[in-house]
């Protein structure tokens, strides 16, 4: 089976002010997710990693850049893995979101809900999973390792669909700034799930 390891980007202003940046340029990680990709790019040195994906925002390739370099490699970036299309919810503060009656929706039957402007959470999911599989077909080798650097929901989608759980319960998965979450891809559809919001030493010491 390949390993993929599901990393979610380091901390930036948006995540410490409990807003959404969703595809928004120009958000960048602050000194605290810049100390968290150094902590990560520490741990992955000695694993066996051959490639490095990111989705192409400031934030993930801020995050992948010093684990790449660790690692000898170069960031590809893939627009797949980019974060949900949250159209007018971009650059809202989470606090005034949980006061729209939508916000329910969006956290018990988030199947049932789409962005205004915006995706699907199945549409992400669908759009994320067939991503990630296509990255691990071409890394068959079992004893090959993948590094996908991207965004919280996208990977709390991703963890989900590879659990076999239902979209709604997708919510209840935490996925913390600069954890690894390990999911190992197999031929003829074998999916498992051995780690989830794994947090590097250096990072829990933060």
């Amino acid at each position: 089976m390949t390993t993929l390891y599901l990393v979610r980007h380091g901390e930036n202003d948006y995540v410490k002010k409990g807003k959404l940046a969703g595809r928004l340029p120009g958000v960048h990680l602050n000194d605290k997710g810049r100390a968290q990709a150094a902590a990560l790019a520490a741990w992955f040195k000695d694993q066996p990693v051959k490639a490095v994906y990111a989705s192409p925002l400031e934030r993930t390739l801020e995050t992948a850049a010093p684990i790449a370099a660790a690692l000898g490699l170069k960031v590809i970036e893939r627009p797949g893995l980019l974060e949900m299309e949250i159209g007018d919810w971009t650059d809202m503060s989470l606090k005034r979101l949980a006061l729209r009656k939508e916000w329910r929706v969006v956290q018990h039957n988030p199947s049932r809900f789409k962005f205004p402007n915006g995706e699907t959470f199945a549409g992400a999911q669908a759009r994320i999973a067939a991503e990630i599989e296509s990255l691990a077909a071409l890394h068959k080798n079992p004893k090959h390792a993948l590094i996908c650097v991207f965004h919280s929901d996208p990977i709390k989608l991703a963890l989900s669909h590879f659990l076999g759980q239902p979209l709604d319960l997708f919510q209840r998965i935490m996925v913390s700034p600069g954890s690894v979450s390990t999911v190992h891809l197999g031929p003829g559809g074998g999916a498992a799930v051995s780690a989830v919001n794994f947090l590097p030493p250096k990072i829990r010491e933060a």
